[in-house]
């Protein structure tokens, strides 16, 4: 399935606009950094251009790592994974995925994301199903809430690199979406570390914990984003009847 394309047919075509135009990042240099000293993350990031459009760059995320983290499944994983297929992926209800497609948790279903950075809070936006996610770094423990898509996620600075644990699982998400069967357990744990390397460049590098489904933690391919030429995401909206022709052809494919 092409859902991706399909959720940022927007996205892209005002990126080109503005590229068109003459926007431009900044040129590389220091790294920007907040009151507090520490590296400024915020900023909408991308691997370079929105899937299909001529600055689309796939050494820098584009590369589907969904069979990457099936090998590591455990037997149990394997019998309960052979069960679906595309009709079952929970995108296709505009529900949001555990991790993201192109393997970055900050894209989730889309291919680019964005961050505002402040000394006490980080907050993570989706360009897709109203996506967000509030990271604490005052030092506080993971919150009692209910499992959800997304998890809880609380973070911390090791020197320059932003350090983030999410935990608290539901298991009605996918890893990954367009169909690739990925699931997971509620003992899911994901660890990432983002280091801004330049004022241009975002350095990602994640593992994922998961006892029940894994037989050893997935450490995901470092992924490197570059700041796009706009600071402000296009939100696109799911409400499933966009999706209805997607279901019905993966429901008649299962057939």
């Amino acid at each position: 399935m092409k859902q991706i394309l399909t959720l940022t047919a927007n996205a892209a075509l005002l990126s080109l606009a503005l590229l068109c135009n003459g926007v431009n990042a900044q040129n590389a240099g220091s790294v920007p950094r907040m009151a507090d000293g520490k590296p400024d993350l915020s900023g909408v990031w991308w691997t370079g251009g929105d899937l299909g459009s001529p600055g689309y760059n796939a050494s820098t995320g584009g590369t589907p790592d969904w069979h990457l983290y099936t090998d590591l499944y455990t037997d149990e994983a394997k019998a309960m994974a052979a069960q679906l297929g595309d009709k079952d992926d929970p995108t296709l209800q505009c529900n949001p995925t555990a991790f993201g497609t192109l393997s970055v948790r900050l894209f989730d279903v889309g291919a680019l994301g964005q961050i505002i950075s402040t000394p006490e809070m980080m907050v993570f936006l989706q360009e897709t199903f109203h996506g967000y996610q509030l990271i604490p770094t005052d030092g506080r423990e993971h919150r009692t809430v209910p499992p959800s898509y997304r998890g809880d996620a609380v973070g911390h600075w090791e020197g320059d690199t932003f350090v983030v644990e999410v935990l608290g699982f539901n298991e009605d998400a996918w890893i990954f979406a367009e169909g690739r069967v990925s699931i997971h357990s509620d003992q899911m744990r994901v660890v990432e570390r983002y280091t801004r390397t330049d004022a241009n460049t975002l350095v990602i590098d994640a593992t994922i914990y998961d006892p029940v489904m894994l037989k050893e933690p997935w450490v995901v391919p470092t992924r490197n984003l570059t700041l796009a030429p706009f600071d402000q995401l296009l939100p696109l909206i799911c409400t499933g009847v966009e999706t209805q022709e997607l279901m019905d052809s993966a429901a008649e494919l299962a057939q």
